[in-house]
C-alpha cells in the first residue's frame, strides 16, 4: 500500500509530521526525527528576536501521556533559526515546516518575511498558543476578524511559500475561524493547538505548580477535541488540514485522517522516544492491509461519507 503523499505540492514519504515545539529546537534534533521516519518536521516557533519564555517549572506530567505546559515559546530569534535550519538541510532532505510566533501583527509580518528567506517548505502561522496570554493578551486565533487580518498580511509577505494557520480549540466556533483564514489566503489549517489554559494546584502548598500558573494541555486527553475540530473544519473549508492532538499510535492517526486531516502531527508522544514514528507507520500499514486500502489518501474524510 502507498503511504507517500503530497501536501500543497510538497512530497512526503508518509503523512506523519513532527509537531512544533517538540524536539524542534536544533537542526540535529529535527534531522533525528526525520531519520526515525517522520514524513516532515516542524520547527519550534521562531521569533524575530530572542524570546525567553517562562520561568521553571514549565512542564508538568499529568500521567497517561498527558502534559500541561507553560514553556512560553522560548526561542533565540531569526539568527538562531538561520543556523539551525541550515544545519538541518545539511543532514536531511525531509520537508521542513517553519512555525512562527510574534506579539503583534507588525511583528508577525516581519518574522514571516525573515523566515521566508530561509526557504522552508511551508510556514506555520502560530496564532493560537494559550500560555502566552499573560504576556500578549488573547491570541489572534480567538477572533474571526483578527485571524483573517494577520493571515492576509502574512500571506502577502511570504511570496510563493505555502501558509498554514494553526488554530485554537479554545473558541466557540473553530469552523468559522477556519473559513475566515481560508478567505484571507491560508493554504492549509493546522488543528489544534493545546487546550486551555488550565491550572494544576499543589494541594500541600495550595499554590499553582507552574511558575506561569496556567498552561496548555496536550496528550491523549485532548484527542476527542482535536477530532471534533478537524471534523467541523473539514466540512467548512476546501483547503487541507494538518491534524494534531493526542496522537500516540496508529489508531489515533487513523481517527484524525478519517475526521478530515491530510497529514497528522505527533507532539507529546514524541517525548517518549523517536520510535513512535516507526510504530505508527507500521500500524497504519497493518490497518490498510487489513481493510484492503491501497492508498493512505483513501482514509481522508472517511467519517463524512455515508
Amino acid at each position: 500500500m502507498k503511504l507517500a503523499t503530497k501536501f500543497l505540492g510538497i512530497s512526503l514519504k508518509n503523512p506523519l509530521v513532527l509537531a512544533s515545539g517538540v524536539l524542534g529546537t536544533t537542526g540535529s534534533s529535527l534531522a533525528a526525527v526525520a531519520k526515525s521516519g517522520a514524513g516532515a518536521v516542524t520547527s519550534k516557533s521562531v521569533w524575530l528576536k530572542r524570546h525567553d519564555g517562562h520561568k521553571n517549572p514549565t512542564v508538568l506530567n499529568l500521567g497517561n501521556g498527558n502534559l500541561i505546559n507553560a514553556v512560553g515559546l522560548p526561542h533565540g530569534g531569526i539568527e538562531e533559526a538561520r543556523v539551525e535550519f541550515a544545519n538541518f538541510r545539511k543532514l536531511s532532505n525531509t520537508p521542513l515546516l517553519a512555525s512562527i510566533a510574534a506579539s503583534n501583527l507588525k511583528e508577525f509580518v516581519e518574522t514571516a518575511k525573515a523566515v521566508a528567506t530561509l526557504k522552508p517548505d511551508l510556514i506555520e502561522l502560530n496564532i493560537s498558543c494559550p500560555n502566552v496570554e499573560s504576556e500578549f493578551g488573547r491570541p489572534f486565533a480567538c477572533s474571526v476578524s483578527d485571524s483573517a487580518k494577520v493571515t492576509k498580511a502574512v500571506k502577502k509577505s511570504i511570496g510563493e511559500i505555502p501558509l498554514a494557520v494553526k488554530l485554537s480549540p479554545n473558541v466557540e466556533n473553530i469552523a468559522a475561524i477556519a473559513k475566515s483564514v481560508e478567505a484571507a489566503g491560508a493554504d492549509a489549517i493546522v488543528a489544534i493547538n493545546t487546550v486551555g489554559p488550565g491550572m494544576v494546584i499543589d494541594i500541600e502548598t495550595a499554590q499553582p505548580i507552574l511558575a506561569n500558573k496556567v498552561g496548555g494541555l496536550s496528550g491523549p486527553a485532548i484527542r476527542p477535541i482535536a477530532v471534533k475540530a478537524i471534523f467541523e473544519i473539514f466540512r467548512a473549508v476546501k483547503i487541507p488540514i494538518i491534524g494534531v492532538g493526542g496522537v500516540a499510535n496508529g489508531r489515533d492517526a487513523i481517527e484524525l485522517l478519517e475526521a478530515g486531516a491530510t497529514l497528522v502531527s505527533v507532539g507529546s508522544a514524541a517525548k517518549n522516544g523517536l520510535q513512535i514514528f516507526g510504530k505508527i507507520i507500521r500500524e497504519l500499514e497493518e490497518f490498510c492491509q487489513r481493510k484492503k486500502i491501497k492508498n493512505i489518501s483513501q482514509l481522508i474524510g472517511l467519517a463524512h461519507k455515508k
